[in-house]
Formats: C-alpha cells, structure tokens, sequence
C-alpha cells in the first residue's frame, strides 16, 4: 500500500531519496525554492547511477503548498532546520510520521534515553525548541546516511557511492512504519537497513564526521592529504578518544578504536568533505550540530575535551573570515 512522502531538502540525498520513492510507487512532493523548484516544475529531477538516468516529476512547491503528508523525510542540512522546522507543521497531520536524515546529533537523540542526558534538549542542536515544538515525538523515526551524492546541477544528481540507509525507532524497536519505509526504499533501489539501535548508528557515523569535517574545513585538505600528515593525523586520534569518554558514560560504545576508523576513511581516498565544500563556496558550516553538539554533551557530562574545543573555535572563527 503506497504512502504520500514528502522530502525536505532538494539537494543531493534529497533528490536521491524521493527518486528511490518515487520507483516504488509512492507519491513524492519537493520542499524547495528558488531555481531549484522551478527546474522541478518544469523539469522534473534526475539521478545518475553508473551509466544509467532517471527522470521523475514529483510535486514541488512550499510545506503550506504541499500540504499534510503521510511520511515527512528531513533531507536538508541540520544547522538549517531550527529557523526552517516552523514552517513544515503544514506537512505533519495527526498520524504523520517524521524522518531524520541529517548529520549530527538530532533534536531527539535523548528522547526517553534515561542516564544523566535524559530528555535533554541540547542548543547547539535546537536552540530555541523549535523542532522540539514542530515534529512529534511520539512519530519520529532516526535514520543514518551512507552516501556520496553529488549535485551536478539544480536537480539533477550523480550518485558516487551507495552503502546503505540505516532507519530505526528512537526506542530501539522494530516497528511496522520502520519495516514499511526499509521495504519501499529497497523496492526503489536503495540498500536499507533496520536498526535496533538507531541512536549507536548517528553517534558512530558522527565520531568520523565531527574530527573530518571540521578539520579538513580548517586545513582546505581532502581527507587524504591531511590524514597523512602526522599532527592532523594525532589530533583526530585525540579528539575521537575525547568522544569514547563521553560514549562510555552513555553506553554507546563503539567496538572500534580511533586508529581502526581513521583507517576506514584512508581507504576510502583523498576526498573531499561536505564541510570543506560548504567552506569553499562560503556556506554557512554545519559545525553545531556535530562538533558543537558533542562539545555541549561533554560540558553536561563533565567530561574535559580540550581537543575538541579548541577545533570548535578554530572552525567557528575560520568559517567568518
């Protein structure tokens, strides 16, 4: 039985993702504007894979356009959502179900999560409650992103590399809505995963994310220029042991040393991270949410992470030169 999905974000996982719905047969509205949804209205989007395009013509427009949807999938940068989460409630109806698919720590991620964090709102994440406010605890699902997408143009996108989608229930059960929306993003041709432990999954991507982005950002380096060098290379050792400290008061370990990921991402070449892209076309950085976010659960934990804060400050006062 298709469902209405509406994706926010007409970026790179955005455009991916609704055209994964959209080949299982789901009907897929666009959150978008500017030349963006103009193309989509016109044009519809497409996605390369390989040697292969598809083209879909989703719906396009604003959330007040738009209107109430079954499923709401958060595609767009997690620094956005704060000032952007208010004017979605016009897509979320009494039994919507809310997806989040950005980097970071979410807004929910210590919903119901007991130990000292328990129901914390964190303001590097959700400064003012506004998602807080906007999408409904009781009908939020995680999820964790494996890919490199890249746009080519307004609309158009090439997928580089496809791992998986990891979803999964804040609570770690594994519901009929997550089995429903793993099913249909497999039809669409996406490898996806249920997850009994949704919020191990957003901390382990993070532990990488917060120490490549920000330091690549810092040093205009792709990861595999600036993994070679000696001193980058400790002081991401530093600052992921400084986040097994504070794993270890939550029980999120992982079952990995700082050494074994950094070399998951050597293997992985000298590529360039979405920070540092976002530096060089002078986007505003997605640095609270991660690097910020785990700086403020050290501070409520009592955890000192001098590592950690000193890449923070350095990145905040490089992102406004």
């Amino acid at each position: 039985m298709s469902a209405s999905v509406a994706i926010v974000g007409a970026g790179a996982i955005g455009v991916w993702i609704g055209d994964a719905f959209d080949r299982a047969g789901w009907p897929v509205s666009m959150l978008a504007r500017g030349a963006t949804l103009d193309i989509l209205r016109a044009s519809g989007m497409r996605v390369t894979h390989g040697a292969v395009s598809r083209t879909s013509r989703p719906r396009a427009g604003s959330a007040a356009e738009l209107g109430v949807h079954d499923y709401v999938f958060l595609a767009v940068k997690a620094h956005l959502l704060p000032q952007l989460a208010p004017d979605l409630s016009s897509l979320i109806g009494p039994s919507t179900v809310v997806i989040s698919g950005t980097n970071g720590i979410p807004w929910w991620f210590f919903h119901d999560f007991g130990g000292p964090l328990s129901n914390r709102c964190l303001r590097s994440v959700d400064p003012d409650g506004s998602q807080e406010r906007t999408f409904p605890r009781e009908r939020t699902l995680g999820s964790v992103v494996h890919a490199s997408v890249r746009v080519v143009a307004p609309a158009d996108v090439q997928v580089v590399a496809a791992d998986r989608i990891i979803l999964g229930e804040p609570r770690g059960t594994l519901s009929a809505r997550v089995e429903s929306v793993v099913s249909v993003l497999r039809a669409g041709g996406i490898n996806t995963h249920a997850s009994d432990g949704i919020r191990r999954d957003v901390w382990t991507k993070l532990w990488g994310n917060m120490t490549m982005n920000p330091l690549s950002a810092l040093t205009r380096c792709g990861t595999g220029k600036m993994l070679a060098n000696a001193e980058v290379r400790e002081l991401c050792i530093h600052m992921m042991q400084e986040m097994q400290r504070c794993a270890e008061r939550l029980h999120l370990e992982i079952d990995m040393s700082a050494e074994e990921r950094i070399a998951v991402t050597q293997r992985l070449g000298d590529f360039k991270t979405s920070m540092l892209a976002d530096m060089e076309a002078g986007r505003t950085l997605e640095l609270q949410p991660q690097l910020g976010a785990v700086v403020e659960i050290a501070r409520w934990l009592n955890i000192p992470v001098p590592f950690l804060r000193a890449a923070l400050g350095l990145t905040t006062l490089a992102a406004r030169m």
